[in-house]
């Protein structure tokens, strides 16, 4: 397994398998989130909150995130930011 990235409130996600990190307030992340609650390949990591952020994986995963892709992106690339969770 490779190295797992800290999603918030303790979800980890390996970070070879990401494809992409995106906002989900455009129309068509949100149809594509919907699509993958449909299907059942849509992981909710957000414990509740709001979600700011939604990972794409290579093996068609959607995972949603409390956290913002700038706050995701910074952790892929190796700094652990601070924050509250």
């Amino acid at each position: 397994m490779g190295r797992l990235i800290n999603i918030g409130y303790g979800n980890m996600v390996n970070f070879d398998k990401i494809v992409s990190v995106v906002s989900p307030e455009s129309a068509p992340i949100k149809r594509m989130v919907q699509t993958a609650k449909d299907k059942g390949t849509a992981i909710d990591a957000t414990q509740g909150r709001k979600t700011q952020g939604v990972i794409i994986t290579d093996c068609d995963y959607i995972i949603l995130s409390a956290l913002l892709p700038e706050t995701i992106a910074g952790r892929c690339r190796g700094r652990e930011e601070v924050d509250s969770l």
